[in-house]
């Protein structure tokens, strides 16, 4: 019974719709009784997906089997079959992983996206729309269906859908970036990023303009979708809480990945990334821990990436690095002797991947 279980807690929640026909109100005129079934149906997705339960509990079979061995002196019994005590082979594992026809993608896919941005959705009169709160879990959805179906990421990827994944992903990381208690959402939202920055499609996506007006305190900007991803991020990185900082190498190098093919960044998104490595390049800062100079060599990755394959559109880039020279030229005279170093890590003491402020810079008037 694992295949009709597993079709229709998949279909429960993708065909869910919390918005309906759109009457404003509608969730306050009637109970919705369909939003507590979806998110039940979402928790036994994410937990019958889990594939490290499965791993365990094998390993705890075998350890058993070895020690009834050893007190009966006998030999360990022969491996048992798929099916013994219960589990073995996860079949809803499986069963994902055969998903393969598009139109089965597309489903997935638009409802999972349609869930994801209904807390993004705009409207003339206040709380007239349901809003959905099982964002996380949705966000281990995707993250599961991706990692175990190849063909889906790839779908995901080649469609132009995955910037209406992008969007909520940014969202979600931004308005948490200061509670410590949604650091796993933080962790999952990156490591999606992560995953998908991996291919050269989703670069090439981001140059779409960015027209959506999205709620979040970023600044003000004209541009694409790479500049709000590299806003969002550097106010990840120059606002959050200290426990987001091992996420920092995580973020930089979503940013390497995509640097290849951005084709053109604004005035504010070249000033975030030129502020980054102000921060990161400070002396104090650089030779507090040993792996701090890694955040360095991926901001300089970034702009010889832009530079190299993308110049003639980047001309805020090449500006804004020329308006901060001092800042290369800082970075040409750090001290190497001891007594230089421990002159700078005298004047602060820090923690690891602790940053200064960011500076605010008067560039912005440039825009």
């Amino acid at each position: 019974h694992a295949l009709p279980l597993f079709t229709s807690l998949l279909n429960t929640v993708c065909a869910y719709d919390p918005v309906g026909l759109g009457v404003p109100y509608n969730h306050l005129l009637f109970q919705d009784t369909t939003e507590p079934l979806v998110e039940a149906c979402l928790q036994i997705l994410i937990v019958t997906l889990d594939h490290d339960m499965i791993i365990h509990q094998q390993q705890q079979l075998e350890l058993r089997r070895q020690m009834q061995g050893l007190t009966t002196n006998t030999t360990t019994p022969p491996a048992a079959n798929s099916y013994d005590d219960g589990f073995g082979d996860n079949l809803f594992i499986n069963y994902l992983s055969r998903v393969h026809r598009d139109e089965d993608f597309h489903f997935i896919l638009k409802g999972i996206t349609r869930l994801l941005n209904n807390p993004l959705l705009q409207n003339y009169l206040p709380n007239s729309t349901k809003r959905l709160h099982c964002h996380q879990e949705l966000l281990i959805l995707f993250w599961k269906v991706c990692d175990f179906n190849k063909k889906f990421l790839y779908f995901v990827l080649k469609s132009s859908d995955v910037l209406d994944i992008l969007i909520p992903i940014l969202y979600h990381l931004n308005y948490s970036r200061a509670d410590q208690s949604r650091v796993g959402l933080m962790h999952i939202g990156v490591f999606i990023l992560l995953l998908l920055s991996g291919e050269r499609n989703f670069g090439v996506r981001l140059n779409k303009p960015y027209t959506a007006t999205v709620p979040m305190d970023i600044p003000v900007f004209t541009g694409t979708h790479a500049d709000l991803l590299i806003t969002v991020f550097h106010k990840i990185i120059a606002t959050g809480h200290q426990r987001l900082q091992p996420l920092f190498d995580c973020l930089l190098t979503i940013l390497v990945n995509v640097s290849p093919y951005l084709k053109t960044l604004s005035m504010v998104a070249s000033v975030k990334l030129l502020h980054l490595l102000e921060a990161f390049s400070t002396p104090w800062f650089l030779l507090s821990a040993p792996n701090n100079h890694h955040l360095v060599f991926f901001l300089l990755e970034i702009f010889n990436n832009i530079i190299q394959y993308q110049f003639d559109g980047n001309s805020n880039l090449v500006y804004t690095i020329i308006r901060k020279r001092h800042v290369f030229h800082a970075m040409a005279n750090l001290p190497s002797d001891m007594a230089g170093i421990a002159k700078c890590l005298s004047g602060r003491k820090v923690g690891k991947f602790s940053i200064p402020p960011v500076p605010h810079s008067n560039a912005s008037a440039h825009l």
